[in-house]
């Protein structure tokens, strides 16, 4: 398969070519809006390191190091959301951002697709050095309830090894 040719502006990720829409329908990579393939920062990166993505900023292809730099600089806990998103999508999840929700991400179970199935879970991202209060923790928690999906908790520390905490609400 050809390389997608994406193009990064102020905080978009995007591509009108043929093989950006052939990877959202096949693997639902990037959103279409309009006559583009709107690619998350996540995703665009994951895309870049696999080999299928080339980035250009200013008709300049960007080296991996510079992309890096740019989504670091768009949103300073990228790094901490990637690595949760690159582990998810390496074990076969599809995996969506979830601003509407206040998420870090939305997760759909392995076969199901955005647009055809509700995600599983909602996902909050967190470094093991970071306090989560109970308040915190019951808001999140109200947040999964509320959109029906399960509470996934993904904390990663200093050596960039990943828990995973699925929370779910029971009536005893």
């Amino acid at each position: 398969m050809k390389k997608i040719n994406a193009f990064i502006s102020k905080q978009a990720i995007t591509s009108n070519s043929q093989e950006a829409f052939a990877l959202n329908s096949k693997s639902s990579f990037g959103e279409k809006i309009n006559d583009k393939i709107k690619f998350s920062l996540s995703e665009a990166f994951f895309l870049v390191e696999e080999g299928k993505m080339k980035i250009f900023f200013k008709n300049k292809e960007l080296s991996k190091k510079e992309i890096e730099k740019k989504l670091q600089n768009i949103d300073k806990r990228f790094h901490l959301k990637y690595t949760i998103f690159k582990d998810l999508r390496k074990k076969g999840y599809i995996v969506k951002t979830a601003l509407k929700f206040g998420a870090d991400f939305r997760v759909y179970d392995k076969g199901k697709k955005p647009k055809q199935a509700h995600a599983k879970w909602i996902v909050f991202v967190s470094h093991e050095s970071e306090k989560l209060s109970w308040h915190d923790f019951s808001a999140k928690n109200r947040v999964a309830h509320s959109t029906k999906k399960s509470l996934l908790l993904a904390i990663i520390d200093e050596e960039e090894d990943i828990l995973y905490y699925e929370v779910k609400w029971i009536k005893p």
